[in-house]
């Protein structure tokens, strides 16, 4: 018997088709490699880490301290780290140094170009301050932190001349007053990132964690992307790199489990908006959806205040206005960039 498709399921199998192909050719496992087996076939690469932080410092010392002693002292895998002091108000900074990372005020670097707040910032930021071959991203809010988290996203890159980006996945426990949902993070990734890739970048739907802050590239292709500012960032590399080198250019890799600071809902509010508009963005610029209007940049929340009748609810508006920085190539010449970070 035959069946008829129309265009729109025929395109959605071959699609689905090349995810299940992917996932099992770009899919691995931290534990797929040792640091004496990436040590080895190094060979010459240089390798940072950058670790872009925010009054982190209750956990971004016992994180440098672990990549220094297995990756920097034991094996020498890792040759430079650097923390991003995004304009933190506690003492991030001295506790980086004390633990043995070079440390950048955000806004000290490329001080010409002026200061954006963000995270991507402190990433695109901490690409134009190193100089390695493949630069590793690392959040500076980990609790539980082990330096798998590197090998794991330097395997691929090292032994697979074909892989660009690598991006980490894992277990991301939710831990309430009463109880500890096992999966239960990730709460913007499944109510705003996936939903939204699987209709308009289907070809994404394999990664597990599309917005993890740990992950990994080669350094022509990390300078040759803009960067969004804020926590649109991840997400728009995802989308670039995927229009730029093609699915099979990304890999992904399993971590284990990730505990961190969890967010209130309202900052979450703030994330999702500021990831909607990115992904808008990336939808006009690829040709993929053209809308008559512009999405407002304006996000209305509320919160309780005091007034004069008791309890009310106080309105607060934040801009999530989609500021992002250039590919670093458009900005200095790459011999440049090489010589002055």
């Amino acid at each position: 018997m035959r069946t008829n498709r129309t265009n729109s399921e025929r395109t959605q199998l071959k699609v689905s088709s090349e995810v299940d192909t992917w996932l099992a050719r770009r899919s691995s496992k931290a534990a797929d490699w040792t640091a004496a087996e990436l040590v080895e076939a190094k060979r010459g690469t240089r390798v940072s880490v950058v670790i872009p932080a925010r009054d982190e410092e209750a956990t971004v010392g016992d994180i440098i301290r672990t990549i220094r002693r297995d990756l920097v002292e034991e094996h020498q895998l890792v040759d430079e780290i650097l923390v991003v002091d995004s304009r933190s108000q506690d003492a991030t900074a001295r506790v980086a140094m004390e633990a043995g990372a070079s440390v950048v005020a955000q806004d000290s670097v490329m001080p010409e170009l002026g200061g954006l707040a963000g995270k991507g910032e402190a990433l695109w930021k901490g690409v134009a301050a190193t100089t390695g071959d493949i630069v590793v991203f690392v959040d500076g809010d980990l609790y539980d932190f082990t330096s798998e988290y590197v090998t794991g996203l330097l395997g691929p890159l090292l032994t697979d001349p074909s892989v660009a980006y690598v991006k980490g996945f894992y277990h991301r426990p939710l831990v309430g007053v009463a109880s500890t949902e096992a999966d239960g993070g990730g709460r913007v990734t499944e109510l705003v990132a996936r939903p939204m890739l699987n209709m308009y970048w289907p070809e994404l739907a394999g990664f597990v964690q599309p917005l993890a802050g740990e992950y990994a590239g080669r350094r022509e292709v990390l300078e040759a992307i803009p960067f969004v500012a804020n926590y649109g960032v991840e997400v728009g590399h995802l989308i670039d790199l995927l229009e730029l080198h093609g699915l099979d250019a990304l890999a992904q890799v399993d971590l284990g489990r990730r505990v961190h600071r969890h967010q209130t809902t309202q900052a979450l509010g703030r994330m999702s908006g500021q990831i909607m508009l990115t992904m808008f963005d990336r939808l006009e610029r690829y040709g993929r959806l053209v809308s008559a209007t512009p999405p407002a940049t304006l996000l209305a929340q509320f919160q309780r205040g005091e007034g004069d009748n008791g309890v009310e609810r106080e309105m607060v508006l934040t801009d999530l206005t989609c500021a992002q920085r250039p590919p670093l190539t458009s900005v200095r010449p790459p011999a440049e960039l090489k010589e002055t970070a």
